[in-house]
């Protein structure tokens, strides 16, 4: 069986006992008597020659080349004679076109390049891609969730409950067993949605190091199983370092050491995958204020060290669309037929979850219009129909009981509350009376831990605070 670019990866990973994808993206500025191409040349061998013990591939970007015209083109070829044989290449190229365009550019970086696999753009579709897979020992890296700013304004587009970049994940995964993906090292959230969908794809890690990504949490995120499976690239902060070797060396070590300890949490008993949808939902009240500490006067009279104002997630669009997705969790094993929002700071939310998951909104009003119709609930429905209602927050059930009332008048089946956070315990005891179940994605108190570790409050805050919440 002819080795492919994956199984040559793999067994290079094992041997050298690395996942550091070493990226040669050369800037040099040629002055007078000087070549661009020796310039280059010059400074991947260097590169090159110190590296290559701890690198498990190169990859260098072709427009670092291009840039310079014939010289610099002279200079890639050079660089790729120079790499060692056993060491695969990644062409960083992102080409990304149909028919015979495309086959001339596989052409181009399979067979004049003749490197192992190369980075593309598969916007236009499969036609894109299907050119370089017809080369059947190389590998190909499809742009998934990409690391630069503004990715999301069109990566994190909802496709019905999916965003661009899921749906992406699952649909070109199933083209070739000889498809990665290209993942960001610096959106570790995105990084781990994507590994759930695609669990045996190999990733290509950009982000990390320059661009901020953190190599511990990247490896927790997209490492697969069996300790593979993701290429943390690092470029800048390998070829600006006085010492490229001694940078690598310790960006393997650091690596090495992080897909270690995690290997032992998995295998650890009691052990689950971290929640880092929950680590973005929280983050993101903190950032929104809609969680606040400090010393307050609630409604009630009461002093409290910390204030929640859920209303204020509707501002932050990428924060309203993952308090959605926390609500979809919660409502994965409920049946229901429509969901009913609690007028008024429930209404956006429950907006936002009926889009997510596809399910009809209604609500009731809680107090009587003296105009109009006169409804007592807005939306349709038909009698019977299960209802499950959805609020912001609870810390008594007084607003819950006064709006289970209406709809079980209007004849609508209620059994069950959703709400974002649950705080204190009374709300549940009111629940239980009215024969509710409630369903809270998390206690007030989970989120102070994420706030000690922001340093938003010190130890002693900390325990001061989880006490009160509990026991409030």
């Amino acid at each position: 069986m002819k080795e492919t670019f994956f199984t040559k990866l793999e067994k290079v990973c094992r041997e050298k006992n690395t996942l550091l994808c070493i990226g040669l993206d050369p800037r040099v500025s040629p002055s007078d008597g000087e070549s661009a191409a020796d310039l280059i040349i010059a400074q991947n061998k260097k590169i090159i020659e110190e590296t290559a013990p701890y690198a498990a591939c190169f990859k260098p970007n072709i427009a670092f080349y291009e840039i310079y015209g014939p010289e610099g083109l002279k200079a890639l070829e050079e660089t790729l004679n120079m790499i060692p044989d056993d060491i695969p290449v990644i062409m960083d190229s992102k080409r990304g076109d149909i028919g015979s365009t495309a086959e001339a550019y596989a052409d181009s970086i399979f067979g004049h390049y003749k490197v192992g696999s190369t980075t593309l753009s598969p916007y236009m579709g499969r036609d894109a891609v299907d050119p370089f897979l017809k080369w059947e020992d190389r590998g190909v890296f499809l742009l998934c969730r990409t690391s630069n700013p503004s990715a999301g304004a069109v990566q994190d587009l909802m496709i019905g409950d999916k965003t661009v970049y899921e749906y992406m994940a699952s649909e070109l995964t199933s083209w070739s067993d000889r498809v990665g993906l290209v993942v960001a090292g610096n959106d570790i959230p995105a990084m781990a949605k994507v590994r759930d969908i695609a669990p045996d794809a190999w990733f290509l890690a950009p982000g990390i190091g320059a661009q901020g990504g953190d190599m511990k949490e990247a490896v927790e995120a997209g490492m697969r199983e069996d300790g593979l499976g993701i290429l943390p690239n690092v470029s800048r902060a390998v070829s600006n370092a006085p010492s490229p070797g001694e940078a690598a060396r310790k960006f393997r070590d650091e690596m090495n050491e992080a897909r270690d300890a995690v290997l032992r949490m998995r295998k650890s008993e009691g052990y689950e995958k971290k929640d880092f949808l929950m680590d973005r939902v929280v983050k993101g009240l903190i950032d929104t204020q809609c969680f606040k500490v400090g010393e307050f006067v609630l409604k009630s009279g009461k002093k409290s060290p910390f204030y929640i104002d859920i209303r204020r997630v509707s501002s932050s669009v990428s924060l309203l669309n993952d308090v959605a997705e926390a609500f979809a969790k919660v409502l994965e094993p409920v049946e229901y037929d429509r969901i009913a929002g609690i007028p008024v700071a429930a209404l956006p939310l429950a907006t936002a979850v009926s889009l997510k998951t596809g399910k009809p909104m209604i609500y009731p009003r809680i107090t009587m219009k003296a105009h109009g119709t006169g409804n007592r609930i807005e939306g349709e429905y038909n009698k019977g129909e299960k209802i499950v209602l959805l609020d912001d927050l609870i810390t008594t059930g007084k607003s819950k009981v006064e709006a289970i009332e209406i709809l079980r008048e209007a004849g609508l089946v209620v059994d069950d509350l959703v709400v974002l956070l649950e705080r204190g315990a009374q709300g549940r005891k009111d629940m239980a009376a009215a024969e509710i179940s409630l369903h809270a994605y998390a206690h007030v108190s989970e989120l102070l831990a994420p706030c000690h570790k922001m340093g938003l409050i010190d130890e002693k805050q900390f325990n001061e605070m989880t006490e009160y919440a509990l026991k409030e």
